[in-house]
């Protein structure tokens, strides 16, 4: 599910956002499961980084797993909560296109979502070679490459 809380022209539309999704669940083995997408102003973002990561100000995806109750089954991944301006602003920092930073940026959170995460040089090595074949794949640049 896709939720738009503010409208700018910078947001892809839900097809890209289902292709790269779909393609980051398959890439992670965790295909045929449901996740919400939500698109936030810089406010939101930084609300909920300061409320669930206790950090300051807003940043570009904050991801948050669901974990089925005991002896309950469920196809669902979890929330991704993404702030359009940070994408936005990075994207043009990294001269990056919108969509190449955008992909990045989805398919970074569902990584997260699926278990992977960059606490550890050995889990960013393995992370980052698995966001780069993804996108690699879906005919954007390597992400990490200057």
């Amino acid at each position: 599910d896709l939720q738009l809380a503010l409208v700018d022209e910078t947001i892809p539309d839900k097809a890209k956002f289902q292709l790269w999704a779909d393609t980051a669940a398959v890439a992670c083995l965790c295909a045929d499961k449901e996740l919400v997408i939500r698109v936030v102003d810089a406010q939101e973002s930084a609300e909920m980084n300061d409320r669930y990561r206790q950090k300051s100000g807003p940043t570009n995806v904050l991801s948050f797993p669901f974990e089925d109750p005991p002896g309950v089954k469920t196809s669902i991944l979890g929330d991704l909560v993404i702030c359009a301006s940070v994408v936005q602003r990075e994207a043009e920092e990294q001269y990056k296109s919108s969509d190449a930073h955008w992909a990045h940026m989805l398919v970074h959170g569902v990584l997260h979502l699926c278990g992977y995460d960059h606490v550890d040089q050995s889990g960013t090595e393995q992370m980052e070679s698995l966001e780069t074949s993804i996108l690699t794949g879906l005919g954007f640049p390597p992400p990490y490459e200057e």
